[in-house]
């Protein structure tokens, strides 16, 4: 494997991963936001080139400091030779087996290297797999005079159009000050490292709330750095009342208009949650998402 970090060749690689959306969502997403002024400091990984297998995104060494920090120590990985991967990830001067570290990606396939290569080196693996959503466009999306996607008529549910123009809704930008709410309420946070990483995450993409009558976030979606929307949350109290709903139609009409790559995860156990999803035009990708966090076990 050897790093690649020329514009033209990053521009290549991009353009042809696109090709094997959705199961090289993130990677792609990555590469975006690495020919984006790389906010995360990340590299690119081949095998070969042009002609490339295998593509890794990683943090680059500087950014790994923390051993017990697996939020920032993230690879993101696409392969269309899966049964050649054992030996890559094998490698020391690909992954640093000796720090607590995940694995991302829309490949089941990947499954049986990363476990393999971890039970050899004594690591121990916590898998979770969900379901993995996109939107779909139906045919070519009107422009309005001023630029704007007209989303009302893509989304499919009728009550749409009356949640997003509901005036009780003030939605805002959120910024690194709304880290610590955003934190308390991600099912793979609640601690001092995934809040930095939270910090990290608004203070350069995209994260857009609503405020309660109280003044403060009651709903929210954050942006990653492989263009993943993560971490949505509602208030209990504020549930089915529109409030998500109304997020989505503004964070899509902003990322269509800027021609940013999107998708989202939820667990497989929120029927319902999925259900409405793909009422509303999302739709489910049967190769999934996955995770895999492996913590040596000097740090278990």
């Amino acid at each position: 494997m050897f790093i690649i970090n020329e514009p033209q060749k990053l521009q290549i690689l991009f353009e042809s991963l696109e090709e094997s959306l959705p199961e090289s969502f993130k990677v792609y997403g990555a590469i975006f936001n690495i020919k984006n002024e790389n906010p995360f400091n990340l590299e690119v990984l081949v095998d070969t080139w042009p002609h490339y297998q295998i593509v890794i995104t990683r943090p680059k060494k500087e950014e790994m400091k923390d051993d017990l920090d697996h939020y920032t120590n993230t690879y993101h990985i696409f392969t269309k030779v899966p049964d050649k991967l054992e030996e890559v990830l094998a490698s020391p001067q690909v992954i640093n087996w000796e720090q607590a570290f995940q694995i991302q990606g829309c490949q089941e396939n990947l499954d049986e290297a990363i476990k393999k290569i971890s039970a050899s080196k004594s690591v121990p693996v916590e898998y979770t797999k969900t379901e993995l959503f996109t939107f779909e466009m139906p045919g070519k999306p009107k422009i309005s005079s001023d630029g704007k996607v007209d989303l009302i008529e893509l989304f499919k549910m009728s009550k749409m159009d009356e949640v997003t123009k509901k005036e009780d809704f003030l939605r805002i930008f959120l910024d690194a000050s709304h880290a610590t709410i955003v934190n308390e309420q991600w099912d793979f946070g609640k601690n001092e490292r995934s809040l930095k990483y939270i910090e990290r995450c608004l203070q350069n993409f995209l994260g857009l709330g609503v405020l309660g009558p109280e003044g403060h976030p009651i709903s929210w979606l954050v942006m990653e750095q492989s263009c993943e929307l993560r971490m949505a949350y509602t208030v209990p109290k504020y549930r089915r009342q529109g409030c998500m709903w109304h997020i989505y139609y503004l964070i899509i009409q902003n990322l269509i208009q800027k021609k940013i790559p999107f998708y989202f995860h939820v667990a497989g156990s929120k029927e319902q949650y999925i259900q409405i999803l793909e009422k509303v035009g999302f739709k489910a990708i049967p190769c999934g998402w996955h995770q895999w966090k492996c913590t040596p076990k000097k740090y278990c």
